[in-house]
């Protein structure tokens, strides 16, 4: 009788451990785009997330990579970088990606 006790709990507790839902990462970003069926059918956009300018150099973040003027950028050539843009080359087309108004921040540089 003691063994079908125990059979019967383990079993009940593998059974309540199959049902159970996976615990949600907190950390994890909302999804932006929707199922990833959509997200497949549309183009990825271009994105600008810092500009670097400096005597000796001039840089650009764009999607997550350091990009200097004449570098590709999927199917398009960086073609400028000013303080707060850049300018991108698609072709015949110019594309003009911009970083939001308040995220520049110009400070002197000592010499």
């Amino acid at each position: 009788m003691a063994e079908r006790l125990i059979s019967f709990a383990a079993a009940s507790v593998l059974a309540a451990a199959a049902l159970a839902q996976p615990l949600a990462d907190p950390m994890r970003p909302p999804m932006q785009q929707g199922p990833a069926e959509l997200r497949q059918s549309e183009a990825p956009s271009t994105r600008l997330q810092s500009v670097l300018i400096s005597p000796g150099r001039n840089v650009a973040v764009i999607d997550g990579r350091a990009i200097r003027v004449g570098d590709r950028v999927g199917d398009a050539i960086l073609v400028s970088i000013e303080p707060s843009e850049v300018v991108l080359q698609r072709g015949a087309a110019l594309e003009r990606l911009t970083l939001l108004p308040g995220a520049v921040a110009k400070r002197p540089v000592k010499p």
